[in-house]
């Protein structure tokens, strides 16, 4: 997570770790980025870092799916 791990040394100390920092930051982040960038960005992480990226994307854009047409996501008992 180089990428990560630069912009948390570059904002640590300056904000508290709210979700509203952390949106902040991530709105910034992105609208100074070109798709140039990002997608230098992404092919640069390894394999793993990868896969969970995509893992992340497909989750929260299901769950917002979920959300969408009012079903309601719920926690499992079970970990996976």
């Amino acid at each position: 997570m180089k990428f990560v791990d630069e912009l948390f040394e570059l904002y640590r100390g300056r904000l508290q770790g709210t979700e509203d920092d952390l949106d902040m930051i991530t709105l910034t982040v992105l609208g100074e980025m070109s798709e140039a960038d990002i997608l230098t960005v992404i092919q640069d992480m390894p394999e793993e870092e990868l896969a969970w990226l995509f893992r992340v994307y497909l989750y929260e854009g299901l769950k917002e799916k979920f959300n969408q047409h009012q079903i309601p996501v719920r926690k499992s008992s079970q970990l996976h």
